[in-house]
C-alpha cells in the first residue's frame, strides 16, 4: 500500500488545529490539577493526556520536515 504525505496546505490547517486543542487542554489539565490538587488521579490522567498531545505535536512536526524538507516548515507544530 502507497501513502501520499498530507499536503503542505493541510499540514497547516492540522497544525492550527493541534495548537488550540493542545492550548486547551493544558488550561483544562491546570484548572483540574488546581482543584483537586496535583496528585489527584483525574488530575494526573490530564497530564498524561497533556504530555500524549506534545509528544505528537513532536511526532508531527518530525513528519511534516520529512514531508517537506525544502519548505520552512520549522515549529509548525511545536
Amino acid at each position: 500500500m502507497t501513502f501520499s504525505p498530507l499536503t503542505l496546505e493541510e499540514h497547516l490547517e492540522l497544525s492550527r488545529e493541534m495548537r488550540v486543542a493542545r492550548a486547551r487542554l493544558r488550561e483544562l489539565c491546570d484548572m483540574v490539577a488546581g482543584v483537586y490538587g496535583p496528585r489527584n488521579h483525574a488530575a494526573f490522567s490530564f497530564l498524561k493526556v497533556a504530555d500524549g498531545m506534545d509528544s505528537l505535536c513532536q511526532d508531527l512536526q518530525a513528519q511534516v520536515s520529512q514531508d517537506y524538507p525544502d519548505q520552512d516548515v520549522d515549529d509548525l507544530y511545536l
